[in-house]
């Protein structure tokens, strides 16, 4: 339960550093969409300390993607 926990705090700090990062170009709706989509393709992996690493890099890439 504490990973849990853990690792939904690192998601909500994904959120945070992208909403940041991409205030300009998107919306909080489309910021937190990404990341969910991000974390949904590792939600059932074994490894999951460094899922919010990998969520965030995932979501980078989408958001990146909308700009275009």
């Amino acid at each position: 339960m504490a990973d849990q926990a853990r690792e939904e705090e690192a998601i909500r700090g994904v959120v945070d550093r992208l909403s940041s990062a991409f205030s300009a170009t998107h919306s909080p709706e489309e910021i937190a969409a990404a990341v969910a989509k991000a974390h949904a393709t590792f939600s059932e992996r074994p490894v999951c300390e460094f899922v919010p690493v990998l969520v965030e890099r995932k979501a980078r890439v989408i958001l990146n993607e909308s700009i275009r």
